[in-house]
């Protein structure tokens, strides 16, 4: 009797739906980027209007995320959760709140950005090598 382990076991989920679970952390990430403005605003939860609107972001970016992380990586998407969050709420924020972005921020949100991408071409399943099953011996008696 020959048992086989198949280590690649997270990777077996249909092109289709981990392309679905991309454009729902996506979502999760625009959410983000309205939930952190919204604190922003909101001035330590002292302006009603941001903080509710800080509260429904919250939940819709957390409901997306733990969607999206159904059949991506945690590690993975947590960062391009967060990368999109930041990027977005940093260059959206002198637009809302008088903020400056400075050549030096928009060079790092760069690199952020490119990280990123890093990330979501690292998860495409055409520069994964998934392995082959590998067979266990079976135990000698």
């Amino acid at each position: 009797m020959t048992i086989t382990i198949n280590p690649s076991v997270n990777r077996t989920t249909p092109t289709g739906k981990k392309a679905g679970s991309w454009l729902v952390l996506l979502l999760a990430g625009v959410f983000e980027i309205g939930y952190a403005l919204s604190v922003a605003g909101s001035k330590g939860f002292t302006v009603l209007g941001w903080s509710v609107s800080a509260f429904i972001f919250f939940l819709l970016t957390l409901f997306c995320l733990s969607v999206a992380l159904k059949s991506i990586d945690v590690g993975i998407g947590y960062a391009v959760w967060a990368g999109i969050g930041a990027v977005g709420a940093a260059l959206l924020a002198p637009i809302f709140f008088d903020e400056v972005l400075t050549p030096i921020r928009a060079l790092w949100l760069a690199v952020i950005i490119g990280g990123v991408i890093w990330l979501k071409l690292t998860d495409s399943a055409k520069l994964q090598r998934i392995p082959t099953e590998t067979p266990v011996p079976e135990p000698t008696r």
